[in-house]
């Protein structure tokens, strides 16, 4: 029996409750301080005494590939327990707390566990809520490792190997991207290695890896020579060409052992920068999707109006007030002289420095605040409310009173360390009189520091206002981070910036709306092409920069720039999945700007309808959520019982999602469709796709079917029918791969993982299908499950999914597919989830119809035998005879005036219940198709193209 224990700490919650609990668990050292290997001389220890007893890590290995600033990272961990008696083995790993985790398998024993992310369940009515410790699982930004721990138990002498991969979009702070590796396997490993690629558009014009990073501290931290390059830790190896890098980390045992002998080694950081386009930006295009990278660069920094708002209560005394005044020196020496500033300090009672007006940055006004800051002595409560409605009544005069500040920006900076115990406590009323004091004049950035905070409030009262929230740790540098964190706010650049494009071009795109743009930040827009035959996208940018008004724009040929984003990474990147980085990258933020949304919600029904709208997207890319679960189907799993900290129906202020502020501009209504119970009585058809895939083609005219394989390579997508300038319908199908059963006399199989269906009459929808979910986007985009019996019905489309087995897409009544579902619980290595493609009904599809079964619809096919030494050519030729005698007879198909050589085989379909005889062809239905097999594969799943898969007829 193989028990199991998750503990999760990204979002609480994400097992179901038959499955397992996913809790916090930030404590490792206390954990695994048992895992501490002997202290010895020189000599590297074998890890015997403690570790014996316990699984060896053999194998660590993270890979991380980057493709333009979208970053895929895939963690595998191999142990072995050495002894008879079965040995919990513990697998952990810190990762990005802006990242979202896309797949976890286990492999125990040999046996394969996958896991499964699903819809959270909701909080079951009357379960008590547990407590949580104060700011327990706060995020702030990227900046923070949240903890990813499983514990499995593996039986006597074999091994185990967890397989964990999440995806994340890179932050530009002060001019560079930064990415981090936990390297923290908890003991010395006999093969550790971390790899980074980086595979980006343009120039990459800065790389460094620093020395290994332990503790808390920000990449915008790190400001003390921003010229110098520190040197790169042991064994670190870096590759690079104009626009790639490869960075590679391996240190030995003996190497580890200098750094850490507890297997804490340690975050491997690195930092890069590429060369920035002039105008617009940069805009990539791939498969239906842009993104758009906006950062310019050598414009005249924006004034800015500031008034720092400060905690002095009695909780600050010591380290706190200490570290903070040492920020606020550094900080003030910073300020430009045509900034404007003015310092609040808030406890129990409220201080102005300078009463009822901002100040201009001289020397003595300086000095003057400097000496302000040195007396500050804390004392008393916490008197929040207080604290920022002084701050923001500055703002507010003093921007009605100085007219010719409309070019400037004005910002407060707000700290704290603890809850409000002063004035107004209750935090829904402190948001609302934020609000109302902001009036969307001003941006508010708030910073918590140590564990007592309320971040839930700190987060929200940024997100509402324009700002972002970050967190200083209990242990961590506050003085550099906080001055870090000015660095990042402190050169705004352009204000009030609006990023538009042509209209009817694209669709579902994220953020367009930017309140400021700061030096060495990045804006980041992602959007779907509406068509993708569209030649060119103009786009169009206005933003102000002081007293000046900029506008900057340009069409963008989308179809050169496709070329060129394929070209780019058709021989760097191998997955499927990292071949669709835009698409997911879109995912990506849609998410994030979702849950962002939700949190800024006042209406519960919003918020049911936003975080629906996440959900769907989450389930679509497999992302680990704050509305997802992940879940491991196994039986012999012992789980706790699961912390429902997300319940859709509860106060927004207790959620724990927490992201940058970004809102989704998308139709928030929900689709108008009519839900009946599908029927579970499906169709019968002969002319399928299915398996490996086995193709088979029924003639009922001529009482008999063909059948042929397509060898085809792992990404392609097959063309199997189109009709797109009659009905309007057209079916691609995308390959991937699984290495063949031991003996085959093939190299690889292939199966469908995706079916796409697109309509174009009466209006556009496309229908994308993958053995866990089908995607209907039309006038709405909806994510149905496979395992759940639903149907939905409009426009005349009507999609119907029965659990688990499979779904019927029907179009206008008179065209109809059948797509099986195929899922293995316990696949062996050559298995994939997969799907099997059945026309039902081709009633609607016009004669002109074609792709690997689309062409066969309207043929008739003939059966003739001739003699083995006659050749097909010499056949054709009107009287042309062969000299020799013939000796047996070779049955052919007669099709198109083409002769095509076959043998009787025999062809199971629908999962093995029925038998069809068929004619088979070899060689990819050489002859037997128009032209080969090569002209119906398509450049992606979406295209509705034709041409090529019609032409080349022998």
């Amino acid at each position: 029996m193989i028990t199991i224990i998750v503990l999760f700490c990204l979002y609480p919650s994400v097992l179901g409750e038959e499955y397992g609990n996913l809790e916090f668990n930030d404590n490792i050292d206390e954990i695994f301080s048992d895992l501490e290997p002997d202290s010895v001389g020189h000599r590297v220890p074998r890890q015997v005494n403690k570790l014996e007893s316990k699984p060896h890590i053999i194998d660590f290995k993270v890979k991380t590939t980057i493709i333009s600033r979208y970053a895929f990272t895939a963690v595998s961990c191999t142990m072995i327990n050495r002894v008879s008696a079965a040995k919990e083995g513990v697998f952990q790993i810190q990762i990005p707390a802006a990242a979202y985790i896309s797949n976890f398998t286990m492999i125990i024993g040999g046996r394969v566990y996958p896991s499964e992310v699903r819809e959270k369940e909701k909080k079951l009515k009357g379960k008590k809520k547990e407590a949580k410790k104060p700011g327990n699982g706060a995020k702030a930004d990227n900046i923070e490792m949240e903890t990813f721990r499983i514990a499995a138990s593996i039986p006597g002498k074999n091994k185990a190997t967890f397989l964990l991969a999440y995806e994340e979009l890179l932050q530009r702070r002060l001019g560079k991207y930064e990415h981090v590796t936990s390297v923290r396997p908890q003991q010395l490993v006999s093969k550790l290695s971390v790899e980074v690629n980086i595979v980006e558009h343009s120039e990459i014009t800065y790389l460094e890896t620093p020395q290994l990073r332990n503790g808390r501290t920000s990449s915008s931290a790190n400001t003390a020579n921003p010229n110098s390059k520190p040197e790169a830790p042991l064994s670190t190896v870096v590759n690079r060409t104009k626009t790639t890098c490869k960075v590679t980390f391996s240190p030995n045992i003996v190497q580890q052992a200098r750094i850490a002998r507890n297997g804490m080694l340690g975050d491997f950081v690195v930092r890069y920068d590429v060369e920035r386009e002039l105008g617009i930006g940069d805009i990539q295009v791939l498969n239906g999707y842009f993104v758009h990278y906006f950062a310019p660069k050598d414009l005249p920094a924006v004034p800015k109006n500031v008034v720092f708002v400060i905690d002095t209560s009695a909780s600050m005394v010591g380290t706190k007030i200490r570290q903070t005044k040492e920020a606020l020196f550094t900080i003030l020496k910073d300020l430009r002289p045509e900034d404007h500033f003015n310092i609040v300090s808030f406890s129990n009672r409220i201080k102005v420095w300078q009463q009822g007006k901002l100040v201009p940055v001289t020397p003595d006004n300086i000095r003057d605040a400097k000496k302000f800051i040195y007396l500050l002595s804390p004392s008393g409560g916490t008197n929040i409310n207080g604290g920022i409605q002084t701050g923001a009544a500055l703002l507010s005069d003093y921007k009605a009173s100085h007219r010719r500040t409309q070019g400037s920006v004005s910002l407060i900076i707000f700290l704290t360390d603890g809850r409000p115990t002063v004035g107004e406590t209750q935090s829904s009323n402190i948001l609302s009189n934020t609000k109302e004091a902001v009036q969307e004049q001003s941006c508010l950035f708030s910073i918590g520091i140590g564990n007592d905070v309320d971040y839930r409030l700190l987060e929200r009262m940024a997100l509402e206002n324009c700002g972002m929230m970050r967190r200083i740790y209990e242990d961590a540098d506050a003085r550099t981070m906080l001055k870090g964190f000015y660095d990042e706010i402190g050169t705004p650049l352009l204000s009030d910036i609006h990023i538009d494009y042509t209209e009817d071009t694209v669709e579902y795109v994220t953020q367009k709306l930017f309140t400021n743009y700061f030096n060495g930040s990045e804006i980041v827009i992602a959007g779907k092409l509406s068509d993708q035959s569209t030649d060119s996208l103009h786009v169009q940018v206005k933003a102000s920069n002081s007293d000046k008004s900029i506008m900057l724009e340009t069409d963008v040929p989308l179809q050169d720039k496709a070329k060129e984003v394929e070209k780019n990474i058709k021989s760097l990147v191998n997955t499927t999945t990292e071949k669709d980085y835009i698409e997911r990258l879109w995912g990506y933020l849609s998410v994030k700007e979702l849950l962002q949304s939700r949190l800024r919600s006042e209406s519960s029904r919003e918020r049911k309808t936003l975080s629906d709208q996440a959900k769907n997207l989450s389930l679509t890319y497999n992302f680990v959520t704050p509305v997802t679960s992940m879940v491991i189907e196994q039986p012999d799993i012992q789980m706790d019982k699961p912390r429902d900290d997300d319940a859709d129906d509860a106060d927004p202020l207790d959620e724990e999602h927490r992201e940058k502020p970004q809102s989704l501009h998308r139709n928030t209504k929900q689709p108008d469709v009519s839900m009946k119970k599908p029927e579970k009585k499906i169709i019968i058809s002969k002319t399928s796709a299915d398996g490996d895939p086995h193709f088979v083609v029924d003639f009922p005219l001529s009482k008999m079917a063909v059948c042929f394989n397509i060898n085809g390579e792992p990404g392609d997508v097959l063309r199997l029918v189109t009709d797109h300038k009659n009905s309007g319908v057209t079916v691609n199908g995308k390959l991937v791969g699984a290495p063949a059963p031991v003996n085959s006399h093939k190299k690889q199989r292939t199966y469908f993982s995706t079916i796409t269906i697109m309509v174009s009459k009466p209006q556009r929808s496309y229908i994308e299908i993958t053995p866990r979910k089908v995607i209907l986007d039309s006038k709405d985009r909806m994510v149905l499950p496979c395992d759940k019996t639903s149907a939905v019905e409009r426009d005349g489309l009507a999609v119907s999914i029965v659990g688990k087995s499979n779904i019927t897409v029907t179009v206008q009544g008179s065209v109809s597919f059948v797509i099986l579902v195929h899922h293995y619980k316990n696949p062996a290595p050559y298995q994939r989830d997969h799907l099997g493609f059945y026309i039902s009904s081709s009633k609607g599809l016009s004669s002109d119809s074609h792709g690997l079964l689309g062409q066969f619809l309207y043929q008739e096919v003939s059966i003739t035998e001739m003699p083995v030494n006659v050749t097909i050519h010499e056949s054709l030729l009107n009287g042309t005879k062969s000299n020799q005698e013939p000796q047996s007879p070779s049955t052919v198909l007669k099709l198109k005036d083409r002769l095509v050589p076959a043998v009787k085989k025999q062809r199971k379909i629908h999962r093995g219940r029925h038998q069809v005889d068929c004619w088979f062809v070899k060689n990819n239905a050489a002859k037997l198709i128009d032209g080969v097999y090569q002209d119906y594969v398509v450049s992606h799943l979406f295209d509705t193209t034709t041409g090529s898969d019609t032409t080349n007829e022998l």
